[in-house]
């Protein structure tokens, strides 16, 4: 099988710094527990990937293509193919006062957003802040350990695929004449993440899903129980 731009695979990897064999990331809770990686909040299991999305390096995006479901292989890449090389052009020296201004108070290793984008504070001395734009692996080899579990074929599965992307998994999801209903119940957390993650969701679908021209959201909310107490003691008072 030759997957292509487009297609939705549902994949697991590992990802290591090639040189000292230390992990950079994984879709493994007990890879990550082994590295002393582990987060209670982090988020692993299969992941998605979209060909010719950008979403993953392009050597891996490369590799994907080749590769076959329930097929696990293990692939290093140059910096070209991985995060890119280093460019001394994004690391900048800025007046600590710049960062006063906006009410941070910059220290080594925090992670700011400096002209749309994302760079690591380094140092901070003598009224001075140095920030480093490069990606943290950049002009590094990596090496990856990849299995492609399955394709995803349906629009309700890529749809139920991308709202796991976004922390924001619809309930059900069906497509119907090019018209999707995408259901969010009242066990679904409907926090400020999720507003965030059903409008990625909702863009994500139309620009990957080709067979969508509509979609309709539903959302269920139910009256919390100790709200309901509440009132009906009130009105019998």
């Amino acid at each position: 099988m030759v997957f292509k731009d487009g297609d939705f695979l549902e994949v697991e990897y590992s990802v290591w710094n090639a040189s000292d064999s230390r992990l950079i990331a994984t879709t493994s809770a007990d890879e990550a527990k082994k590295a002393g990686l582990f987060s209670e909040k982090g988020h692993y299991g299969p992941v998605l990937v979209i060909l010719g999305s950008n979403g993953v390096i392009k050597g891996l995006d490369r590799e994907l293509r080749g590769m076959e479901p329930n097929q696990k292989k293990k692939f290093t890449f140059k910096p070209e193919d991985a995060f890119g090389q280093r460019s001394e052009s994004l690391v900048r020296v800025m007046p600590l006062s710049d960062f006063r201004a906006r009410d941070i108070n910059p220290q080594p290793g925090m992670q700011v957003n400096i002209d749309d984008m994302t760079a690591v504070i380094k140092s901070v001395n003598s009224g001075r802040v140095v920030v480093d734009a490069n990606h943290p692996y950049a002009g590094r080899n990596v090496s990856y350990d990849v299995t492609v579990l399955r394709k995803l074929n349906t629009g309700n599965e890529k749809i139920l695929a991308l709202g796991d992307t976004y922390n924001a998994k619809p309930t059900s999801a069906q497509i119907k004449d090019k018209d999707a209903e995408i259901l969010f119940d009242e066990k679904v957390r409907k926090d400020a993440d999720y507003f965030v993650g059903k409008a990625s969701l909702v863009a994500s679908a139309f620009n990957y899903i080709g067979d969508i021209d509509r979609i309709v959201v539903r959302e269920e909310y139910v009256r919390p129980k100790a709200a309901a107490t509440d009132g009906a003691e009130a009105g019998n008072e």
